[in-house]
């Protein structure tokens, strides 16, 4: 399609903006999301990295929920887990159309 533009005229910069990135507009959003629920629900790296109480991510913070002694608090460990959802969630139904694109248009010419 690139080379079918160029030569009708199309200059590289349209090409990128007016037919390769309409096309790849899906596959870029489904990396998003994957790369931002990763991150999100990521423990082992603030684990190692973070030291101070104010910085935790949410599952460093659910953590804390937990008492070794045998005291947890499974109330604030339940309502907490369903509150780290949300950000997922709203993402997730935020974007979707762009994942049933994709996988709707793969294998699919012209």
């Amino acid at each position: 399609l690139d080379e079918a533009a160029e030569m009708d005229g199309c200059g590289k910069g349209n090409i990128f903006f007016r037919i390769i990135l309409p096309q790849i507009t899906p596959a870029l959003i489904t990396a998003a999301i994957f790369s931002f629920y990763w991150t999100w629900e990521d423990f082992l790296t603030p684990l190692i990295y973070l030291n101070e109480p104010k910085l935790y991510t949410v599952s460093l913070a659910l953590r804390a929920f937990s008492d070794p002694s045998g005291q947890t608090d499974w109330g604030a460990i339940f309502a907490m887990s369903s509150l780290s959802l949300v950000p997922v969630f709203v993402i997730f139904v935020a974007f979707q159309r762009y994942l049933v694109e994709g996988i709707s248009t793969t294998g699919l010419k012209g």
